[in-house]
């Protein structure tokens, strides 16, 4: 059984005395936030740690518990229906806790499912903090905790944030045996793959991808959890639209002429701030050392995982291969995706721009300034790149692709790691 990294950094959060915050495990859908909670579980289980599992969504493994490595663990499953579930569930935990020499963990997934949790977890977290009890309580949602949480701050300072993202090259490699290119048309979602995609089924990739995934984060990931979302239609639009335009500058204005609703720049602006949260897609501003500059210029998109290209584009494995352009922006939008995903909480990502010149990703963090060029194809003249060495001489350069870093070694190391690297 895989084991993603988190696995490891949450069982040192929950077992580390100093650290009594709730943490909130969150993250895209199907990047198997679920499966981390539950080995956890059992790597807990295997530490004398008590721990229970109990889930808000009605399809959870609660129901459906048949792994072989489960069964050599148990763990206590139980559903969570409304808030009065929520608070009784909690109670027992705590009793529970105070017969366990070691306290016990108590998992809550899909927590935003039940109305008003924040206000009910806050009281029994701060009644837990009073009394002096050993339960620790890990939270488990699909979008960021600002999302999770809304507009309600009544858990500030209260948690400890551990985010998940899609996977990588390198755990769909070392799991399912995909190429590269295979990684860059399919994406980093483990849960349709058994095995090497067969193209023959790329109808029932598309269709996971589409209903179970963009569906899901529209109606409710944010429809449901943000309130605010005066015109859903346009969001819906929206998510159908942006990830036409991956890897491409992109004006605001230009958005708004492509859908069939009123709206203006501010409200598009803030809708992609939302699909960014959910792990849907994201908008780089362009590099500046005053930042106030690179916000008031074209945002450049990118989506997170590369399968919402791919699944609304009607082109199959080998069709997107032999259209050269658009397997560039393919190309150029996995990398992207790859920094964006894994870079710290202190780096920052931007593209930069000074006509005629143009660099595909730049990466900034401290005194580290990184510009990095995609190549798909065999150009090699690099005039942007010259140009922002030129702009930033204590810049450092990269070339992916044919002519450089080969893809698979450069998806092969996190943004952290390239920064250490270079």
């Amino acid at each position: 059984m895989f084991e993603r990294q988190h696995v490891r950094k949450l069982i040192e959060l929950v077992t580390v005395s100093s650290n009594m915050r709730i943490i909130a495990l969150t993250g895209p859908r199907q990047v198997g936030k679920t499966t981390i909670a539950l080995q956890a579980c059992a790597r807990l289980s295997k530490l004398g740690v008590l721990s229970w599992y109990y889930s808000a969504e009605t399809s959870s493994p609660v129901e459906s518990n048949q792994n072989n490595w489960m069964r050599e663990n148990p763990v206590q499953m139980g559903t969570l229906s409304d808030g009065l579930s929520l608070v009784d569930t909690w109670k027992n935990a705590r009793l529970a806790s105070l017969q366990s020499d070691r306290g016990l963990v108590l998992f809550l997934d899909e927590i935003q499912l039940i109305q008003g949790w924040s206000n009910i977890v806050k009281g029994l977290w701060d009644a837990d903090r009073r009394e002096g009890y050993s339960l620790r309580a890990v939270i488990l949602g699909s979008a960021a905790w600002k999302m999770l949480v809304g507009r309600n701050e009544s858990l500030t300072g209260r948690f400890t944030s551990l985010p998940t993202s899609h996977w990588t090259l390198r755990e769909m490699a070392q799991v399912f045996g995909l190429t590269p290119e295979e990684y860059i048309f399919f994406g980093g979602y483990p849960g349709i793959l058994s095995g090497r995609p067969d193209p023959a089924e790329v109808t029932d990739w598309q269709t996971y991808i589409l209903d179970s995934i963009l569906k899901p984060v529209t109606d409710r990931d944010i429809m449901g959890l943000e309130h605010n979302i005066r015109k859903p239609a346009l969001m819906r639009q929206l998510i159908n639209l942006a990830p036409h335009y991956s890897g491409q500058i992109v004006a605001f204005n230009k958005l708004l002429g492509q859908l069939h609703d009123a709206g203006n720049t501010t409200t598009i602006a803030r809708y992609l701030d939302l699909l960014s949260d959910v792990g849907i897609l994201t908008a780089l501003s362009r590099y500046t050392p005053k930042p106030h500059l690179g916000k008031a210029s074209p945002p450049k998109l990118i989506v997170l995982n590369t399968a919402f290209m791919t699944a609304q584009s009607g082109y199959s494995f080998e069709e997107a291969q032999a259209d050269r352009s658009f397997w560039g922006r393919i190309v150029e939008s996995a990398v992207g995706a790859h920094l964006y995903n894994t870079r710290g909480p202190a780096t920052r990502i931007h593209f930069w721009r000074h006509p005629p010149h143009e660099v595909d990703y730049v990466i900034a963090r401290g005194p580290h300034l990184v510009g990095i060029e995609v190549k798909s194809g065999k150009s090699t003249t690099y005039r942007g790149l010259d140009a922002f060495k030129n702009r930033f001489p204590h810049a450092k350069t990269v070339i992916t692709g044919p002519k450089g870093i080969p893809l698979s070694e450069f998806l092969s190391l996190t943004t952290e790691e390239w920064l250490e690297e270079l």
